[in-house]
């Protein structure tokens, strides 16, 4: 079992660096290979950057919804972020990040298995006191 977040899942459908490695990882997914979760903050994560790259003009506009909707058509198992919320809080306030992004973390700490991001700067701060944290640029 593997946390991932929207991160990776953008790279589902945006064409980008590691896309190969991340559609791979879909894939073992669909196909039962490989167990995936995130919190439920998650959709509304992949749903904000897509309409954000509408807006700067890297996908054209509509096609948010419909790449929002392959998105749906492969979701992750999708556990409550109120459960992990304290935890969350107490990740953010000592390594002043964003606590959405330490939603991710307290849940794969919480399951014990590893957190899938692409997201450089997570894994900057946080990976030296959260060694599960792995980069998808490394699968």
């Amino acid at each position: 079992m593997s946390v991932i977040d929207a991160s990776v899942a953008l790279k589902w459908i945006l064409p980008e660096s590691d896309t190969p490695k991340a559609v791979r990882l879909r894939d073992e997914f669909r196909r039962g290979l490989r167990e995936l979760i995130a919190p439920d903050v998650f959709l509304s994560e992949v749903a904000h950057a897509l309409t954000k790259a509408e807006r700067r003009g890297i996908i054209s506009v509509g096609m948010a919804e419909r790449r929002m909707l392959s998105v749906i058509g492969c979701l992750p198992g999708l556990h409550p972020s109120l459960p992990l919320i304290r935890r969350a809080v107490q990740i953010a306030s000592r390594a002043r990040i964003a606590v959405y992004d330490c939603l991710y973390v307290a849940l794969a700490e919480r399951e014990d298995c590893e957190l899938i991001t692409a997201d450089e700067k997570l894994i900057k701060n946080l990976r030296p006191d959260f060694p599960f944290i792995v980069s998808l640029s490394s699968l």
